[in-house]
């Protein structure tokens, strides 16, 4: 394949998929693992869940140099922040220093970000800072590439007063469910689960994701799809 110089300086497609979700008692993160440029896959298990204090996180899409830097800025203010205070920031607060930093510099970054965490104040909320530094809180927020599949679902399924185990399995099973639909996403799942008892990380891998549609279950070598696949009728 010849590669031309303004294919290596044109745009790259970046995919993926975010997801924050509110139950009663806390929010559940959780996004797929594929870091994509173009149609290359740079890395197919990546963390886009990142700790920005002991009690919010972010989910990060987008540019994942811009998105990085977003988190390693707000995460060293905050810090700065609860030494001059002398307790945790809240989850608003978090999410405005996102805010601000990404409306500050939006024509220089390309980033969708949700900030989700819990607080003594106002329990578990969710931020959705898409591009361009908007700021909306909402029940649930979704981002990426992956996010057009799932917004007729959300709409469906989604509910107030939820349980945490049942806003985990909504959260798993939307993004295998965005997987399965958009090339761009793919890999594991990774969930945090924030709420008054703390941090729960959990990791689902490719192979126990539910399978949508007719999708080929995973196998060890194309090998095994070859000796399973059926003769072609002629």
């Amino acid at each position: 394949m010849d590669l031309k110089i303004e294919d290596v300086n044109a745009p790259h497609s970046m995919g993926t998929t975010i997801i924050g979700l509110t139950y009663n008692g806390g929010v559940v993160l959780a996004a797929d693992s594929r870091t994509s440029t173009g149609v290359y896959v740079a890395n197919r298990a990546s963390d886009k869940i990142t700790q920005l204090t002991d009690n919010v996180y972010v989910c990060r899409s987008g540019s994942a140099a811009d998105s990085q830097i977003v988190s390693d800025y707000v995460r060293y203010f905050l810090h700065q922040h609860t030494i001059e205070l002398g307790q945790p920031a809240t989850v608003k607060v978090a999410a405005n220093l996102v805010r601000l930093l990404s409306y500050n510099n939006k024509s220089m970054l390309q980033t969708g970000l949700i900030v989700g965490g819990w607080d003594k104040y106002e329990g578990g909320k969710i931020y959705g800072v898409p591009l361009g530094g908007t700021i909306i809180e909402q029940p649930f927020a979704i981002g990426g590439s992956g996010s057009s599949y799932l917004y007729g679902f959300f709409d469906q399924v989604w509910r107030e007063g939820m349980t945490q185990e049942e806003a985990e399995q909504l959260a798993v099973k939307a993004v295998s469910l965005a997987i399965a639909r958009d090339g761009a996403s793919g890999g594991v799942v990774r969930t945090v689960t924030i709420n008054s008892e703390g941090v729960t990380r959990k990791f689902y891998p490719g192979d126990k994701l539910p399978l949508w549609h007719e999708e080929l279950e995973p196998q060890n070598s194309l090998l095994d799809i070859l000796n399973v696949a059926s003769p072609m009728n002629i």
